[in-house]
């Protein structure tokens, strides 16, 4: 009975017992904050990677080929020096295989698809785990440029080069393979030169 007693009035193991209770809190704190400075990285990688893919691409060849060359003027009979209507060219949304164009001009669009590879690996370039299919290039009519300018294209569209479906993996949910979906990145600027194929 004594010998009972004693056992149960030991302490000796305690502070192991309550470490043992705290160990796995600690580590998922430590896990976690690793994983905040790991998605801001990452984060801060994919932002670049947009801003730098629309640099590459407001210089260089557009995807929805022929609009670098095409003539409002001349095609679509607008009065030379005015800006291009939206009815003639609103909007074209390039992915991996083709061009969503609007506008009359649409019928003579190509796609190329050289142009859209050379985007997608400037953007891979600074975010490594970038696909073709992350990738969208739209090219939107503001009402820069103007029919029949001889020296670029009729139309200075804003370019706008979108990352989506890009995803996550913490290291504190790795052992249940769970992703968190990083938010849709752009970046926009407007057609510099539309032709080439160097960046600066």
């Amino acid at each position: 009975m004594n010998r009972l007693l004693a056992f149960l009035r030991n302490q000796s193991g305690a502070s192991a017992a309550e470490f043992a209770l705290v160990l796995p809190l600690l580590i998922l704190l430590l896990l976690g904050m690793i994983d905040t400075g790991r998605f801001m990285w990452e984060y801060n990688q994919a932002e670049k990677a947009t801003q730098m893919g629309v640099r590459y691409a407001v210089v260089t060849e557009m995807v929805p080929s022929g609009l670098e060359t095409y003539s409002f003027a001349i095609s679509d009979q607008i009065m030379a020096g005015t800006p291009v209507p939206l009815a003639n060219f609103t909007s074209a949304v390039c992915d991996t295989s083709s061009c969503t164009c609007t506008g009359t001009f649409c019928g003579s669009a190509g796609y190329d698809a050289a142009a859209f590879d050379a985007i997608v690996a400037r953007v891979r370039y600074f975010y490594g785990p970038v696909t073709d299919a992350n990738v969208r290039v739209e090219y939107r009519n503001v009402g820069l440029g103007y029919a029949g300018d001889p020296n670029g294209p009729d139309v200075a569209p804003l370019v706008t080069v979108r990352l989506t479906g890009m995803s996550f993996r913490p290291l504190s949910t790795m052992m249940f393979a769970r992703t968190v979906t990083m938010p849709d990145f752009r970046a926009s600027l407007t057609l510099e030169d539309g032709s080439g194929n160097k960046a600066n």
